[in-house]
């Protein structure tokens, strides 16, 4: 009784979360610039801490302070670009920053320098790489819309709510079971097919994005989406830790929610710039 009563309270929690989630996401999204700028600033610089506290459990000593600063700089110089507020050139002001690392790494005295200088560099690029470049989606149309974000969230959560009753029903063939066991290849076409059907539907509502585009993104979102899930998995295995944080309760942490979105991003960008 008590095992059942704590599975109800654990998908009560998730529930609950995701819903009150949902809500902020779409809020912050839609109401304009700034509150999904500060959203997603939040989001990078909570994403980043928590990179830096799971690999700090193998003794892995990461440059905070600078792996902060590195990681909020790109973001807010990008949104800055993009938004026309100040000479992209600015965005060179990172690269100082970066190598910085390599400097004050001599003066921190900790044991192998340059695997915390890696993972300081790793957890900005990680994080921050993906959510800076979310300002190019948004500014698509050379001023902010709220479409392309929105769109691209609901793509995430389609694809991982098909795979999920896809692979809970059908599901027999192991996709990756070295990395995760759950994962099948009947999930992953029943999160493509819905995802798919999501993006064809966005096209005639969401239409700063042709029909072609908006199916394109879906199946960029079905492949790199669970590759992402894959390589946060593939860290967390090495690090030998369950879940990413525990923020979110019954969700996990940061990283465990946006592992999908944040390897899709960089792929759905270049994307849209080349075609």
């Amino acid at each position: 009784m008590s095992k059942k009563i704590s599975t109800l309270s654990n998908l009560s929690q998730r529930v609950i979360v995701g819903v009150l989630g949902a809500a902020v996401f779409i809020g912050s999204i839609c109401f304009g610039a700034y509150t999904y700028f500060l959203l997603f600033l939040g989001l990078t610089l909570l994403g980043i801490a928590e990179f830096y506290r799971i690999v700090r459990v193998q003794g892995i000593h990461a440059n905070r302070g600078i792996g902060f600063l590195l990681g909020g700089l790109f973001f807010v110089s990008m949104f800055l670009v993009q938004a026309g507020i100040m000479p992209g050139e600015l965005l060179y002001l990172s690269l100082p920053v970066l190598f910085a690392i390599f400097i004050y790494e001599l003066y921190r005295k900790r044991p192998q320098p340059f695997t915390n200088i890696a993972f300081t560099m790793l957890g900005a690029i990680y994080v921050a790489g993906p959510f800076g470049l979310l300002h190019v989606l948004a500014y698509i149309e050379g001023e902010y819309s709220w479409h392309p974000i929105l769109g691209l969230m609901l793509l995430i959560w389609a694809s991982d709510t098909g795979a999920y009753i896809a692979g809970k029903n059908f599901g027999k063939h192991k996709l990756f079971e070295r990395i995760s066991p759950g994962k099948t290849w009947e999930g992953w076409a029943g999160g493509t097919l819905l995802a798919v059907v999501v993006g064809y539907t966005l096209a005639f509502f969401l239409t700063d994005l042709e029909l072609y585009q908006w199916v394109s993104i879906a199946v960029i979102v079905a492949v790199f989406g669970v590759l992402g899930d894959l390589v946060e998995s593939m860290l967390k295995r090495s690090l030998g830790v369950k879940d990413s944080g525990t923020l979110l309760p019954g969700h996990g942490g940061l990283l465990d929610r946006f592992d999908s979105l944040l390897m899709a991003i960089p792929f759905v960008v270049a994307f849209l710039k080349i075609f």
